[in-house]
């Protein structure tokens, strides 16, 4: 069996776009016509320039090939262009067709990827949300009340979702992350943080944990200086406090707070993750595998982790196939935490996919099918192309003002 052909489909997320504006999927098929897909998360370049970069390495070192050779695929495109170390957007790319080979790998030998991969350990996973401001209200002018910078709007979507069977919840109240992050966090933005998370406490009790995020934005000071006010409140998390590279700066924060600090959506291979755990750095790691290197790195960081003793929350905030992946790696790792999940994983999510990914009274339960027991919806992906020209994700490109905290 060789790799014969691959196809890239770069997807526009229709309003209100959650999970990002657009994914990139790619399907891979074999000279004996079984077919695997896969997602990358990559956000640094326009889509159809990664979709081409796809095409690129699979056409350098993946057709021809065997799909089941996956740790020799890794290596050869890692080195490419004598490259060998982390890169967000090459591993992003191999990500994508790597979790397709496993996925073809699953279908040839009849068992879903998680049995490949040491057995399935939790029939269902734990998951938890990022609080949405409800449909009428996504549309609202930035500047007037919302539930981004109300707690008591944040309080009833949180009840909203436990009503539904979520028991943790995430949210990021701490203000805007620029390109001129880390900075120190203003008294507006300290004191919203703590309102915002005391309502969410006083509203949910002990029925949810609190996950508190932020993107990178503040100084080792800034963050200890938040993290202060927010302990009274027992977050189960303090999620990548300052700029992901200053790995020193992110342990001496773990170091001075109760708070486990969580991070790992930003970094790619398992040598960006055993450095974070040598450090001491983080207790929860956060690969999202559609860039983080694949199912089989994600192992390798779910492994090493483990003789840490720390924990695996996979981060998703893409598309379908990724968060199937997430879910394979999920099932087999006994230091699994909780799954990152879009909603339910309804809307456009479940349109995308013949079968939706199965979601119920807060856990996801992983499919018993072949490979990652996700099927890529054609048509529907070729019906929705992405024709705009913004990036999936974009910080704030201008300095904040002072009362932002800069």
């Amino acid at each position: 069996m060789k790799v014969a052909e691959v196809e890239t489909f770069v997807v526009g997320n229709p309003p209100p776009r959650h999970g990002g504006r657009y994914f990139i999927f790619v399907t891979v098929t074999t000279d004996q016509g079984v077919k695997g897909v896969g997602e990358a998360y990559v956000a640094t370049f326009s889509p159809h320039l990664v979709a081409k970069m796809i095409e690129d390495l699979a056409e350098r070192w993946l057709i021809g090939e065997s799909p089941f050779n996956i740790e020799s695929f890794w290596r050869r495109s890692y080195a490419s262009g004598y490259s060998s170390r982390p890169d967000p957007t090459l591993c992003g790319v191999i990500s994508a067709l790597e979790m397709a080979c496993w996925d073809i790998i699953g279908k040839e030998t009849n068992r879903p990827v998680y049995d490949l991969l040491g057995g399935r350990i939790h029939e269902g996973l734990r998951s938890y949300t990022y609080l949405y401001p409800p449909e009428e209200d996504a549309y609202a002018p930035k500047d007037e009340p919302n539930l981004y910078t109300k707690p008591e709007l944040a309080a009833e979507q949180a009840l909203i979702e436990i009503s539904k069977g979520f028991t943790a919840i995430k949210f990021d109240p701490a203000g805007p992350y620029t390109a001129f992050d880390g900075r120190q966090p203003s008294l507006e933005r300290l004191d919203l943080s703590e309102r915002y998370v005391s309502t969410l406490r006083e509203a949910v009790g002990n029925e949810a944990d609190l996950l508190f995020g932020t993107h990178g934005q503040f100084t080792p000071s800034g963050a200890l200086r938040l993290a202060q006010r927010l302990e009274q409140y027992d977050p189960l998390w303090f999620e990548e406090p300052i700029p992901a590279d200053d790995i020193n700066g992110m342990a001496a924060v773990a170091a001075g707070t109760s708070i486990p600090v969580a991070t790992g959506e930003r970094l790619t291979t398992v040598s960006e993750f055993a450095a974070v755990l040598k450090s001491n750095a983080a207790q929860i790691l956060q690969p999202n595998l559609g860039r983080s290197g694949g199912i089989l790195q994600g192992k390798k960081i779910a492994s090493i982790a483990e003789t840490h003793h720390a924990l695996i929350a996979p981060h998703c905030y893409c598309g379908p196939v990724v968060a199937a992946a997430n879910i394979a790696l999920a099932a087999c790792s006994p230091n699994f935490l909780i799954l990152e999940c879009i909603g339910t994983f309804d809307g456009f999510h479940a349109d995308l996919l013949e079968t939706p990914i199965k979601w119920e009274d807060g856990n996801v339960i992983p499919s018993s099918e072949p490979g990652l027991g996700v099927v890529l919806n054609e048509d529907v992906a070729r019906a929705n192309p992405y024709s705009e020209n913004d990036l999936h994700l974009m910080p704030e490109i201008e300095p904040q003002p002072f009362k932002e905290g800069l």
